[in-house]
């Protein structure tokens, strides 16, 4: 990272910042918010997110304040603005864990506020239309999402107190859920997961990252991405060997070799190329960037100086 344009604190220094403020108690069922083969232990939660959260407190606080000032300005009737919340980072880095977590942690520092979790998966092409366009190998790359269905669904999220509808994407199924759709309702607090959160598409006017309050890059090496990405493959397989409706149940029969071969294949072709060409260029437009040594360990934190 740009040391002109982040400050680095190791792990150490990182935890001592909320010494001030009442200590994070632990999460029940921490387990059930960590992702396959991801790690989060109780002393993460304190030691990480428990700085994490507060700093993120202190700028809700500095954003309701603001935008109270601002409607008050133009004589404007005043309407809920959520504080939004984009966290970025590699496949099987672990972002789905980071987002589940703070989005219990906010629901505890917050309870009387709505606060909601959204992964851009949903705006992925359905498989058919990707097939369409001849480019289901691209699969997560920047041209096989339905970028003008997220800002439109940004721009309501940001501008309006109508509900707002999102897709659904499952993972088992590895698709668009057909006809399946959420709605959020007028939410204090937005997290929105994604490889793609970062991102600066071509022939774009407005950025998904443009409504962004604050913004979170997970970050590791990419050998220990690959190795994580591995290791989910083989437990993916592993559990769908008896779910013929699973996507993963394809592979059941399958060698060792075979198996191997195929997650190189992906890796590769897909995962790597797409990490290196689109997604990392991104992780210096974060405002904090969590990064990740041996076995998910977070050992330093980036803060944005600016």
């Amino acid at each position: 990272m740009d040391s002109n344009t982040f400050i680095r604190y190791s792990r150490d220094e990182w935890k001592e910042f909320h010494q001030d403020a009442p200590e994070i108690e632990p999460i029940e069922r921490l387990a059930e918010l960590v992702s396959l083969n991801d790690r989060l232990s109780q002393e993460d939660v304190r030691a990480i997110y428990g700085p994490m959260l507060h700093y993120i407190d202190l700028l809700i606080q500095q954003a309701m304040t603001s935008q109270k000032q601002k409607q008050n300005f133009f004589g404007e009737k005043r309407h809920k603005v959520p504080f939004i919340i984009g966290i970025s980072g590699s496949v099987a880095v672990g972002k789905s864990t980071t987002a589940r977590v703070l989005h219990q942690l906010l629901e505890r520092l917050y309870p009387n506020k709505t606060i909601e979790l959204m992964t851009t998966d949903g705006f992925l092409y359905p498989t058919a239309e990707l097939k369409k366009r001849k480019i289901l190998h691209r699969k997560g790359f920047p041209e096989s999402y339905d970028m003008q269905r997220l800002l439109d669904f940004m721009i309501q999220l940001k501008t309006t107190d109508e509900p707002a509808e999102f897709p659904v994407y499952s993972h088992e199924i590895y698709d668009i859920v057909p006809g399946e759709v959420q709605v959020m309702h007028n939410p204090d607090i937005v997290i929105i997961e994604g490889i793609n959160v970062l991102q600066l598409p071509e022939n774009q006017n407005i950025y998904v990252s443009q409504f962004f309050d604050f913004s979170i890059y997970v970050d590791a090496h990419y050998k220990k991405i690959r190795q994580w990405f591995f290791e989910r493959f083989q437990v993916l397989m592993d559990n769908a060997a008896d779910d013929p409706d699973n996507y993963y149940y394809q592979f059941r029969d399958w060698t060792e070799e075979e198996r191997n071969n195929y997650g190189d294949e992906v890796w590769y072709t897909i995962n790597h190329l797409n990490l290196l060409q689109y997604i990392l260029p991104t992780r210096e437009r974060a405002d904090l960037i969590i990064h990740k040594t041996d076995n998910h360990f977070i050992d330093e934190i980036y803060i944005r100086k600016y």
